[in-house]
């Protein structure tokens, strides 16, 4: 747990989705299965709040986005969002806009490794969430749609059009953002946006989950914050900034426990320190 502690306590219970942290293994579940997962004005402001708080409670090392049901989610909640939406004038739009954008901002920003789990649909604001993690392993029945241009908004929204030509390329992120067409999970792998399409999903995902929440978790964390910054850095600052941030990574207890475990031919035993 993080020494430096403010006022209030960690939040014991979220309300609009479910949250269980187990041997270093955090999980969101998105609990609103006969709606597909469907986000609410709650739901976006829980999600914010949790990932400010998960860097700092000290017992997770790894986040899974999962959903209940047939469904990742299928983003905002038409009746309760959407409907809502139409009474506010610009300023209550551009805080509900301001929100949900700082949910994508905060599962960047986050140091933990972040899987999303894509059992079905993940649609609109709920493709964005799984554009945001770090690893998305798909279900064959998986699929994607960025549904924004088909409901008469921007298809760029909570960061997509800077987040997925990063990832799939200009082109194919034209395409996905104007057109709004779903795309399967063969071919979401195909142009690099699955990270993997699995057959067992829960179990795919638990092994990888493992696998990070046993592994050096600074070293992790280093990499996502580095591949996070560097996106919009020249060359030359990069290499700085990986070069500054490398020589403090050979400090950590890690590092050393990976000589110490060599020298005794044993595998290292990481502490995340």
């Amino acid at each position: 747990m993080s020494p430096y502690r403010a006022s209030p306590g960690f939040t014991r219970e979220w309300a609009h989705f479910g949250f269980t942290v187990d041997d270093g293994v955090a999980t969101v579940t998105l609990n609103r299965p006969e709606k597909l997962n469907a986000l609410t004005f709650d739901a976006y402001a829980d999600l914010r709040d949790l990932l400010a708080e998960l860097p700092h409670r000290g017992d997770a090392r790894v986040l899974v986005l999962r959903g209940e049901g047939r469904g990742f989610c299928s983003g905002g909640d038409v009746e309760e969002i959407i409907g809502e939406l139409r009474k506010l004038d610009v300023v209550g739009l551009l805080e509900f806009t301001r929100m949900t954008g700082a949910v994508v901002r905060a599962l960047r920003e986050c140091p933990l490794p972040v899987i999303a789990a894509v059992n079905g649909v993940a649609a609109g604001a709920g493709s964005v969430l799984a554009l945001a993690a770090d690893f998305r392993l798909l279900a064959r029945e998986a699929k994607f749609a960025f549904l924004f241009t088909r409901v008469g908004l921007a298809g760029a929204d909570m960061g997509s059009a800077y987040l997925l030509p990063r990832i799939v390329g200009l082109g194919r992120a034209t395409e996905l953002l104007m057109l709004g067409d779903s795309v399967d999970a063969e071919r979401a792998e195909r142009i690099g946006l699955a990270t993997r399409v699995v057959d067992d999903l829960p179990a795919e995902t638990q092994a990888l989950a493992r696998r990070l929440a046993d592994g050096p978790a600074q070293a992790y964390s280093a990499t996502k914050v580095l591949l996070t910054r560097e996106q919009d850095m020249d060359l030359a600052s990069a290499i700085e900034l990986e070069g500054v941030a490398q020589a403090l990574m050979m400090r950590t207890e890690d590092h050393a426990e990976f000589y110490a475990a060599w020298s005794g031919g044993r595998r290292p035993v990481w502490s995340g320190r």
